[in-house]
């Protein structure tokens, strides 16, 4: 099952995912039947969509807990689309490979330069047997000053149902919202929350530059596009 938090006017997602009736009609109709199990297989047979709105914007937190009514009583993982991860095996799977050893909350992070700490959720941490990292403090985007470490939460959770109740105990913080790293901080107090520095290469897509990089990237790699968009940026960049 793969849910989706979304909000008001904010539909692309829904859509890509759902089923094209128009444009598979259209194809049948001009016999384009390589294109057609493109436009039909774009969500596999073995995976259902459940979409839940957030009807006010009040935070990370709140937006996981809006989720609670449809994961009950399971763990569960957390995606955020800004970030982008280019690796295999992928950073959720590395992260099940963790999780299916020591199953407990668990968090993807990677070391940031530290002038960048107050933009991330930043980690503390202590070694564990074979290198596993517990996780033994947890603060929103602190000042580089005072930063604990340069550890940085990049987008990917893997959680325990626990993190509901302390999430739904919290008090709003700046601006009305519901932080998910004080859900964890939380969290903490009654179990082992992990760090896991994830391999691969991490793409800032919330920002222009991080986005038109993750772009360049994948276009290079794509076997569609791969040589002619190489032609294409070895003629722009002469």
């Amino acid at each position: 099952m793969q849910q989706s938090l979304t909000s008001r006017n904010k539909r692309s997602i829904e859509d890509h995912f759902d089923k094209a009736y128009e444009l598979e009609t259209e194809l049948e109709l001009r016999n384009k039947h390589k294109l057609l199990p493109l436009a039909q297989g774009i969500l596999p047979p073995h995976v259902s969509c459940l979409y839940i709105r957030q009807a006010e914007a009040l935070g990370l937190g709140h937006a996981v807990l809006c989720a609670q009514p449809a994961i009950g009583n399971e763990p569960f993982a957390v995606i955020l689309a800004d970030d982008l991860i280019d690796s295999e095996p992928g950073a959720l799977a590395q992260m099940v490979k963790l999780y299916e050893q020591q199953p407990t909350s668990i968090l993807g992070v990677e070391n940031v330069p530290r002038e960048a700490t107050s933009s991330y959720g930043i980690v503390e941490t202590s070694m564990q047997n074979e290198g596993v990292q517990r996780i033994t403090g947890i603060v929103e985007k602190p000042h580089p000053s005072i930063a604990p470490s340069t550890l940085a939460v990049v987008g990917r959770y893997i959680l325990t149902p626990g993190v509901f109740d302390r999430l739904r105990h919290l008090k709003p913080g700046v601006g009305g919202e519901i932080q998910l790293t004080d859900g964890i901080a939380a969290l903490m107090k009654e179990e082992a929350v992990l760090a896991l520095p994830l391999q691969g290469i991490r793409y800032d897509c919330g920002s222009k530059l991080g986005y038109l990089q993750a772009t360049v990237k994948f276009g290079l790699k794509h076997p569609e596009t791969h040589q002619a968009f190489s032609a294409f940026l070895a003629e722009n960049l002469q």
